[in-house]
Protein backbone atom coordinates (compact mmCIF):
# COMPACT_ATOMS: atom_id res chain seq x y z
CA UNK A 1 0.00 0.00 0.00
CA UNK A 2 1.17 3.58 -1.24
CA UNK A 3 1.69 5.86 1.62
CA UNK A 4 -0.83 8.47 1.69
CA UNK A 5 1.21 11.73 1.18
CA UNK A 6 1.93 14.50 3.96
CA UNK A 7 0.17 17.44 2.21
CA UNK A 8 -1.69 17.33 -0.80
CA UNK A 9 -0.11 19.95 -3.90
CA UNK A 10 -2.96 22.45 -3.44
CA UNK A 11 -1.75 22.46 0.62
CA UNK A 12 1.95 22.80 -0.84
CA UNK A 13 1.29 25.70 -3.12
CA UNK A 14 -0.86 27.64 -0.12
CA UNK A 15 1.84 27.23 1.85
CA UNK A 16 4.47 28.04 -0.63
CA UNK A 17 2.14 31.54 -1.77
CA UNK A 18 1.85 32.38 2.07
CA UNK A 19 5.69 32.20 3.29
CA UNK A 20 7.02 33.35 0.36
CA UNK A 21 8.22 36.39 1.72
CA UNK A 22 10.01 33.73 4.44
CA UNK A 23 12.09 32.15 1.99
CA UNK A 24 13.03 35.77 0.68
CA UNK A 25 14.49 36.70 4.13
CA UNK A 26 15.80 33.03 4.40
CA UNK A 27 17.85 33.42 1.52
CA UNK A 28 19.09 37.23 2.05
CA UNK A 29 20.36 36.34 5.77
CA UNK A 30 22.44 33.25 4.41
CA UNK A 31 24.00 35.03 1.32
CA UNK A 32 25.00 38.02 3.82
CA UNK A 33 27.05 35.39 5.43
CA UNK A 34 29.13 35.06 2.37
CA UNK A 35 29.95 31.66 3.44
CA UNK A 36 28.76 29.08 6.19
CA UNK A 37 28.99 25.40 7.49
CA UNK A 38 25.62 23.66 8.01
CA UNK A 39 25.15 20.89 10.66
CA UNK A 40 23.65 18.51 8.29
CA UNK A 41 21.58 15.41 9.42
CA UNK A 42 20.29 14.72 6.23
CA UNK A 43 16.80 15.15 7.84
CA UNK A 44 14.40 17.63 6.34
CA UNK A 45 15.49 21.21 7.82
CA UNK A 46 19.04 20.77 7.92
CA UNK A 47 18.19 19.53 3.91
CA UNK A 48 16.75 22.58 2.86
CA UNK A 49 19.32 24.71 4.65
CA UNK A 50 22.12 23.06 2.53
CA UNK A 51 19.80 23.35 -0.75
CA UNK A 52 19.29 27.68 0.11
CA UNK A 53 22.92 27.63 1.33
CA UNK A 54 24.38 25.85 -1.79
CA UNK A 55 22.43 28.13 -3.95
CA UNK A 56 23.22 31.15 -2.47
CA UNK A 57 26.97 30.41 -1.49
CA UNK A 58 27.95 27.88 -4.05
CA UNK A 59 31.68 26.43 -3.37
CA UNK A 60 31.68 28.75 0.16
CA UNK A 61 29.30 25.99 1.73
CA UNK A 62 30.03 22.80 3.52
CA UNK A 63 27.72 20.45 4.96
CA UNK A 64 29.34 18.20 7.82
CA UNK A 65 27.41 15.20 9.03
CA UNK A 66 28.22 13.74 12.42
CA UNK A 67 27.99 10.01 13.36
CA UNK A 68 28.19 8.61 15.98
CA UNK A 69 26.44 5.15 17.73
CA UNK A 70 23.13 7.62 18.26
CA UNK A 71 22.84 7.95 14.19
CA UNK A 72 20.90 5.05 12.52
CA UNK A 73 23.39 3.62 9.52
CA UNK A 74 20.49 4.04 7.20
CA UNK A 75 20.57 8.10 7.73
CA UNK A 76 24.52 8.15 7.46
CA UNK A 77 23.82 6.88 3.95
CA UNK A 78 21.02 8.98 3.10
CA UNK A 79 22.87 12.19 4.48
CA UNK A 80 26.15 11.14 2.00
CA UNK A 81 23.63 10.53 -1.20
CA UNK A 82 21.57 13.48 -0.62
CA UNK A 83 25.15 16.15 -0.64
CA UNK A 84 26.16 14.57 -3.64
CA UNK A 85 22.85 15.27 -5.13
CA UNK A 86 22.58 18.76 -3.72
CA UNK A 87 26.53 19.44 -5.16
CA UNK A 88 27.57 20.17 -1.85
CA UNK A 89 30.89 20.10 -0.07
CA UNK A 90 30.22 17.62 1.98
CA UNK A 91 32.50 16.40 5.44
CA UNK A 92 31.62 13.13 7.44
CA UNK A 93 33.32 13.11 11.38
CA UNK A 94 33.12 11.18 14.41
CA UNK A 95 30.88 12.13 17.11
CA UNK A 96 31.70 10.90 20.87
CA UNK A 97 28.95 12.12 22.62
CA UNK A 98 28.36 8.56 24.36
CA UNK A 99 31.98 9.10 25.91
CA UNK A 100 30.26 11.73 28.19
CA UNK A 101 28.72 9.96 31.05
CA UNK A 102 26.07 13.57 31.44
CA UNK A 103 24.93 11.82 28.29
CA UNK A 104 24.83 8.69 29.25
CA UNK A 105 22.86 8.84 31.88
CA UNK A 106 20.09 10.11 29.84
CA UNK A 107 18.81 13.05 31.53
CA UNK A 108 15.71 14.88 30.64
CA UNK A 109 18.86 17.64 29.21
CA UNK A 110 20.55 14.55 27.34
CA UNK A 111 20.53 16.63 23.63
CA UNK A 112 22.22 19.42 25.56
CA UNK A 113 25.30 17.36 25.76
CA UNK A 114 24.88 16.09 22.08
CA UNK A 115 24.88 19.68 20.54
CA UNK A 116 27.53 20.51 22.70
CA UNK A 117 29.89 17.72 20.87
CA UNK A 118 28.42 18.31 17.82
CA UNK A 119 29.10 22.62 18.17
CA UNK A 120 32.83 21.87 19.27
CA UNK A 121 32.84 19.87 16.57
CA UNK A 122 31.81 22.07 13.86
CA UNK A 123 33.28 24.92 14.89
CA UNK A 124 36.56 23.59 14.90
CA UNK A 125 35.88 23.01 11.47
CA UNK A 126 34.45 25.98 10.86
CA UNK A 127 37.15 27.70 11.40
CA UNK A 128 39.89 25.46 9.67
CA UNK A 129 37.88 26.10 6.35
CA UNK A 130 37.76 29.61 6.95
CA UNK A 131 33.78 29.84 7.50
CA UNK A 132 32.04 32.97 8.68
CA UNK A 133 29.45 30.91 10.58
CA UNK A 134 27.43 27.31 11.71
CA UNK A 135 23.91 27.07 10.37
CA UNK A 136 21.76 24.70 12.29
CA UNK A 137 18.24 23.69 10.84
CA UNK A 138 16.50 24.76 14.31
CA UNK A 139 12.91 25.67 12.71
CA UNK A 140 10.02 28.08 14.16
CA UNK A 141 7.69 25.30 15.42
CA UNK A 142 10.84 23.91 17.74
CA UNK A 143 10.56 26.65 20.06
CA UNK A 144 7.37 25.12 21.01
CA UNK A 145 8.81 21.51 22.06
CA UNK A 146 11.47 20.53 24.74
CA UNK A 147 14.84 21.70 23.21
CA UNK A 148 17.44 21.74 25.23
CA UNK A 149 19.94 21.45 22.25
CA UNK A 150 19.14 25.06 21.09
CA UNK A 151 20.56 26.21 24.00
CA UNK A 152 23.81 24.59 23.24
CA UNK A 153 23.23 25.98 19.76
CA UNK A 154 23.40 29.09 21.60
CA UNK A 155 26.36 29.17 23.71
CA UNK A 156 28.11 28.42 20.46
CA UNK A 157 27.30 31.14 18.39
CA UNK A 158 25.31 29.17 16.09
CA UNK A 159 22.73 30.80 13.93
CA UNK A 160 19.43 29.15 13.08
CA UNK A 161 18.24 31.12 10.03
CA UNK A 162 14.95 28.98 9.46
CA UNK A 163 14.20 29.58 12.94
CA UNK A 164 15.04 33.55 12.28
CA UNK A 165 12.61 33.90 9.22
CA UNK A 166 9.63 32.29 10.72
CA UNK A 167 9.50 29.28 8.67
CA UNK A 168 7.15 26.54 10.54
CA UNK A 169 7.74 22.71 9.58
CA UNK A 170 5.15 22.50 6.96
CA UNK A 171 6.30 25.54 5.12
CA UNK A 172 10.03 24.09 5.11
CA UNK A 173 8.43 20.54 3.65
CA UNK A 174 6.28 22.90 1.27
CA UNK A 175 8.91 24.56 -0.28
CA UNK A 176 11.51 21.36 -0.29
CA UNK A 177 9.03 19.59 -2.70
CA UNK A 178 8.48 23.01 -5.15
CA UNK A 179 12.53 22.80 -4.98
CA UNK A 180 12.71 19.10 -5.72
CA UNK A 181 13.98 17.50 -2.58
CA UNK A 182 13.47 13.84 -1.94
CA UNK A 183 13.29 14.79 1.89
CA UNK A 184 10.33 17.05 1.75
CA UNK A 185 8.05 14.47 3.05
CA UNK A 186 10.26 11.97 4.79
CA UNK A 187 9.22 11.04 8.43
CA UNK A 188 10.42 13.01 10.75
CA UNK A 189 13.53 11.31 12.85
CA UNK A 190 15.66 11.76 15.87
CA UNK A 191 18.56 10.01 17.43
CA UNK A 192 18.47 6.39 18.65
CA UNK A 193 18.64 7.74 22.13
CA UNK A 194 15.49 9.27 22.17
CA UNK A 195 13.84 6.02 22.17
CA UNK A 196 15.01 5.13 25.55
CA UNK A 197 13.01 6.94 28.08
CA UNK A 198 14.49 9.55 30.30
CA UNK A 199 16.80 7.71 33.31
CA UNK A 200 17.46 4.59 31.01
CA UNK A 201 21.14 4.75 30.55
CA UNK A 202 22.11 5.13 26.86
CA UNK A 203 24.43 2.55 26.12
CA UNK A 204 25.97 1.10 22.48
CA UNK A 205 23.61 -1.90 22.67
CA UNK A 206 20.70 -0.46 23.26
CA UNK A 207 21.49 1.83 20.43
CA UNK A 208 22.10 -0.98 18.23
CA UNK A 209 18.63 -3.33 19.07
CA UNK A 210 16.27 0.23 18.45
CA UNK A 211 18.40 0.49 15.34
CA UNK A 212 17.56 -2.59 14.10
CA UNK A 213 14.74 -2.80 15.19
CA UNK A 214 13.50 0.58 13.50
CA UNK A 215 15.56 -1.23 10.26
CA UNK A 216 13.39 -4.53 10.47
CA UNK A 217 10.14 -2.05 10.49
CA UNK A 218 11.36 0.27 7.37
CA UNK A 219 12.05 -3.21 5.62
CA UNK A 220 8.51 -4.56 6.58
CA UNK A 221 6.88 -0.92 4.62
CA UNK A 222 6.23 1.56 8.12
CA UNK A 223 7.49 4.78 7.09
CA UNK A 224 6.11 6.62 10.14
CA UNK A 225 6.64 5.02 13.33
CA UNK A 226 9.06 4.85 16.57
CA UNK A 227 10.91 1.59 18.23
CA UNK A 228 10.44 2.73 22.12
CA UNK A 229 12.84 0.87 24.72
CA UNK A 230 11.63 -0.32 27.79
CA UNK A 231 14.34 -3.17 28.61
CA UNK A 232 12.66 -6.44 27.80
CA UNK A 233 9.94 -4.42 25.94
CA UNK A 234 9.45 -2.86 22.90
CA UNK A 235 6.81 -0.04 23.05
CA UNK A 236 5.61 0.38 18.99
CA UNK A 237 4.12 3.52 17.92
CA UNK A 238 2.89 3.64 14.74
CA UNK A 239 1.19 6.53 12.92
CA UNK A 240 -2.98 6.46 12.86
CA UNK A 241 -2.75 5.80 8.78
CA UNK A 242 -0.31 2.65 9.46
CA UNK A 243 -2.17 1.11 12.51
CA UNK A 244 -5.21 -0.81 10.44
CA UNK A 245 -2.17 -3.02 8.43
CA UNK A 246 -0.04 -2.95 11.41
CA UNK A 247 -2.87 -5.04 13.30
CA UNK A 248 -3.08 -7.39 10.39
CA UNK A 249 -2.62 -11.14 11.71
CA UNK A 250 0.17 -11.21 8.93
CA UNK A 251 1.88 -8.53 9.08
CA UNK A 252 1.41 -8.57 13.24
CA UNK A 253 3.33 -11.80 13.32
CA UNK A 254 6.09 -11.01 11.23
CA UNK A 255 6.97 -7.31 13.20
CA UNK A 256 6.22 -9.55 16.24
CA UNK A 257 9.45 -12.04 14.91
CA UNK A 258 11.26 -9.13 13.16
CA UNK A 259 11.22 -7.07 17.04
CA UNK A 260 11.93 -10.30 18.63
CA UNK A 261 14.80 -11.17 16.54
CA UNK A 262 16.42 -7.76 17.37
CA UNK A 263 16.90 -8.78 21.00
CA UNK A 264 13.55 -7.98 22.64
CA UNK A 265 11.04 -10.38 24.76
CA UNK A 266 7.75 -8.71 24.36
CA UNK A 267 6.10 -6.34 21.58
CA UNK A 268 3.12 -4.30 22.89
CA UNK A 269 1.31 -1.42 20.50
CA UNK A 270 0.98 1.85 21.99
CA UNK A 271 -2.82 2.41 21.44
CA UNK A 272 -2.14 6.36 20.76
CA UNK A 273 -0.73 7.22 17.18
CA UNK A 274 2.94 8.34 16.85
CA UNK A 275 3.42 12.08 17.21
CA UNK A 276 6.98 13.73 17.76
CA UNK A 277 7.94 14.92 21.01
CA UNK A 278 5.41 12.14 22.67
CA UNK A 279 8.86 11.46 24.55
CA UNK A 280 8.56 14.96 26.48
CA UNK A 281 5.23 14.30 27.46
CA UNK A 282 6.44 12.97 31.07
CA UNK A 283 8.14 16.04 31.44
CA UNK A 284 5.05 18.21 32.28
CA UNK A 285 2.44 15.64 33.63
CA UNK A 286 -1.47 17.16 34.52
CA UNK A 287 -1.48 18.63 38.28
CA UNK A 288 -1.64 16.13 40.73
CA UNK A 289 -0.57 12.99 38.81
CA UNK A 290 2.84 11.59 39.20
CA UNK A 291 5.73 11.01 36.82
CA UNK A 292 5.56 7.29 35.85
CA UNK A 293 8.52 5.07 36.77
CA UNK A 294 10.28 3.57 34.13
CA UNK A 295 13.26 1.29 34.51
Amino acid sequence: MDPRPLMSQDEVDRLCAASSDKLERLRERVRGFGSALVAFSGGVDSTFVVKVAVDELGARALAVTALSASVAPDEAEDARALALRLGARHVVVDSHELDDPRYAANPTNRCYFCKSELYTITERLRREHGLSVVLDGFNADDRRDHRPGHQAAREKGVVSPLGEAGLTKAEIRAWSQRLGLPTWDKPQLACLASRLPYGTQVTVERLKQVGAAERAMRELGFRVFRVRYHQPVARLEVSADELPRLFEAETRARVDRALKAAGFTFVAVDLEPFRSGRLNDALAPPQGVPLPVMG
